[in-house]
């Protein structure tokens, strides 16, 4: 598969704003009624975590949210049910934020198999790098999956390398350290955006850290994308019976604040 699915699919309405959610925080039937709000407020791929014990890239927000999912029995079997669910409603673009060994438990082959089936198109793995992805990549174009790379500032050299090799969209990581809400971002997002465009024409989507319309339209200067998952989580925390309509507005305007 080329970038052809994401360019058509994704980044064809503009910059595309791109929502993170851990499957089963709150509550799995949460998770299904959150897919299906953001696609209505404009969202343009949704990015499904999959709970992990040791969720090494996450800050505390997302870390509570995976161990709380795991509390509730929520596991890889049990999504991809929820997923089912959704695709007899919507194609929404989707995508994984994994684990290596969440994978390798559930096995590669049959994990990736049903990506396929569910048209989940592409699989984010932080904890596996670029120069170790290819046990994963093999398994996954046998089902026409993209694994997403990862650049982050501190790949300098790098930076070309993993653009050149890189399918699907990249996930270019806006500050060192894990995921989590920041005041300001201070890394040259527009230098590295320069040498990534110089290289491919993949689409990028920069994430981590991110969250509210005013950073969010200064990043997409930078980008073809924005990626938000702290902010949602914490949001979902303290709305309580009002999340839905709380996560529908704010993916609302974030989606609106990044094409002004």
């Amino acid at each position: 598969m080329s970038n052809t699915y994401f360019d058509n699919n994704v980044f064809n309405k503009g910059k595309a704003f791109i929502p993170f959610l851990t499957a089963g925080y709150p509550t799995l039937e949460a998770t299904e009624k959150l897919i299906l709000k953001m696609e209505e407020a404009g969202a343009d791929l949704i990015e499904v975590g999959i709970p992990f014990s040791d969720p090494i890239a996450e800050g505390p927000v997302i870390q509570k949210s995976s161990q709380l999912a795991l509390k509730n029995g929520v596991n890889a079997e049990k999504i991809f049910e929820m997923l089912k669910r959704i695709r007899e409603k919507s194609n929404l673009p989707m995508v994984f934020m994994a684990y290596a060994n969440s994978l390798f438990v559930y096995g590669l082959d049959k994990f990736f198999q049903k990506c396929q089936e569910l048209e989940i198109k592409g699989v984010i793995l932080p904890d596996v790098p670029y120069e170790e992805k290819e046990e994963f990549e093999e398994v996954a174009k046998k089902y026409d999956v993209e694994i997403i790379s990862f650049i982050a500032p501190t790949s300098n050299d790098r930076i070309k390398m993993i653009a050149q090799a890189s399918r699907g969209f990249i996930y270019v990581v806006s500050s060192l350290g894990t995921t989590g809400v920041r005041e300001e971002i201070t890394t040259d997002l527009g230098a590295i955006n320069e040498v990534i465009r110089q290289t491919t024409i993949t689409k990028t989507a920069i994430g981590f850290g991110i969250n509210n319309p005013i950073q969010a339209k200064e990043i997409a200067k930078h980008s073809d994308g924005v990626i938000v998952g702290s902010a949602i989580i914490k949001l979902i925390e303290k709305s309580g019976d009002n999340y839905l309509d709380a996560v529908y507005n704010y993916v609302k305007e974030m989606k609106e604040a990044i094409n002004l």
